[in-house]
């Protein structure tokens, strides 16, 4: 079959392009402009074209686009002029999986993680929102196997279509809220559709809404992590950061990074593959997770300073990692501890404020970066006013040579960081800056 998939640059639909390139089908896409994503699906094989345009579309058999992509794009109408079936990410799942035995890992934070997990301890195929780092990639392909470990989204409500043997529900915190029209019932009714749909259910009993479902849900395995994770450690294996923990009756395992948080993605991630899993095996290949790309990420390291890049753009996801952003830094005995933070959307950024002015107490610097608006409207965000408490410095672009970053302001260098924990916060092209790449 040929496919042609519209946003072929984004970590989602990229996943989904590589997925069927290994299937064996024949694959093209496109996106507005070139990225490393881009680069390496080429590299693959699969034909990439820059920007939209209505060449692209040909003979194909089937288009999928992502979520963001409007019924007035060029590809979108030359597909349908055509006749060719054009299917939006979250409709396309239901053909891409549904010959799968699906792990669908859910939430609004910690999902990657808890995938990644998920793929280092079982087989099968896996798509995932970020690239592991222990196979560098973020898509697995096994064709003797028909596990599929998926990572859902619910921020178009795809999730939903994932085709889900066993749900896996990290939290239910509401995200996204502007596809749900600002309707928290319709926001929680769809991760109740999502949970309902598994034969086999791993949730979380201390998420304030998933602990209302106890009753409904009462074949589902719980976990409390108050009660079921004991013994928390934040230990140096080689120099690279585990947090050691002990869960229910099961035992001590070993998982890489730092934080309570990835404690509890971690036993989510071994109760589910303990469904099918001794867990002695379990114990063992938890030690093939490795992290993930842009997940507290050590990107520079040297004997006085350590930069880390992380994808946190949510509130609570920045606060569990700032967290283990000191545990760490006290570890490695660094006294000082910048923050530079890229706020992601404005939409999120005004409905989160107030939780993001708490995110970064204990830094001695907290650097911010212009709203990497992702496709959004400008608005005003008086950053100076609201976080005037921080030593605060509000610039334009990072730019990092060896294991130092300069802060810059028009054409202005104001200072160079070059000491202590550095850490880059956000899901825009603070990635490529931080490392250098932009």
């Amino acid at each position: 079959m040929k496919i042609h998939f519209i946003g072929i640059g984004g970590i989602g639909i990229s996943g989904l392009a590589q997925y069927m390139h290994y299937k064996g089908h024949e694959v093209s896409g496109s996106d507005i402009k070139d990225t490393v994503i881009t680069k390496k699906l080429r590299d693959m094989g699969i034909t990439v074209s820059v920007p939209h345009n209505a060449d692209a579309i040909d003979d194909q058999d089937l288009v999928i686009h992502s979520a963001i992509i409007r019924p007035d794009n060029p590809e979108v109408i030359a597909a349908k002029e055509k006749g060719i079936e054009v299917l939006a990410r979250r409709e396309a799942l239901l053909k891409i999986l549904d010959d799968k035995k699906v792990y669908s890992v859910a939430g609004a934070h910690g999902k990657s993680t808890t995938t990644a997990i998920l793929t280092a301890i079982m087989e099968g195929s896996a798509i995932i929102g970020a690239e592991s780092k222990a196979f560098g990639s973020n898509v697995r392909y096994d064709e003797t196997n028909d596990l599929m470990i998926f990572e859902a989204d619910e921020s178009d409500g795809s999730f939903i279509n994932s085709n889900p043997y066993c749900s896996i529900v990290i939290n239910a915190e509401p995200e996204h809220m502007e596809y749900y029209d600002y309707n928290y019932d319709r926001f929680y009714d769809s991760y109740k559709t999502f949970i309902r749909k598994a034969p086999h259910k791993v949730l979380n009993a201390e998420d304030p809404f998933l602990a209302t479902l106890k009753d409904e849900f009462n074949d589902a395995t719980w976990l409390y992590p108050s009660e079921d994770i004991t013994k928390i450690e934040f230990v140096l294996i080689n120099d690279e950061p585990h947090t050691r923990f002990t869960l229910k009756d099961l035992g001590s395992f070993d998982v890489w990074g730092f934080g309570k948080h990835i404690a509890i993605d971690a036993a989510l991630a071994i109760l589910a593959a303990n469904e099918s899993m001794d867990i002695e095996t379990i114990r063992q290949n938890l030690l093939n997770f490795k992290g993930i790309k842009k997940r507290f990420d050590i990107v520079g390291k040297e004997n006085n300073s350590v930069i880390i890049d992380d994808y946190g753009h949510h509130p609570t996801e920045i606060k569990a990692t700032f967290q283990s952003v000191k545990e760490y830094a006290e570890l490695k005995g660094f006294e000082k501890i910048t923050a530079i933070w890229q706020p992601h959307k404005y939409s999120r950024t005004i409905d989160n404020l107030d939780e993001f002015i708490k995110c970064f107490e204990g830094a001695e610097e907290l650097i911010i970066l212009p709203v990497w608006a992702a496709g959004e409207t400008p608005r005003d965000i008086d950053f100076a006013e609201k976080f005037k408490h921080y030593n605060l410095t509000l610039a334009d672009k990072l730019q990092r040579a060896d294991n130092k970053i300069t802060i810059v302001r028009g054409q202005e260098e104001l200072k160079t960081l070059d000491n202590g924990l550095i850490i880059g916060f956000g899901a825009g092209d603070i990635t490529y800056q931080i490392r250098g790449i932009a």
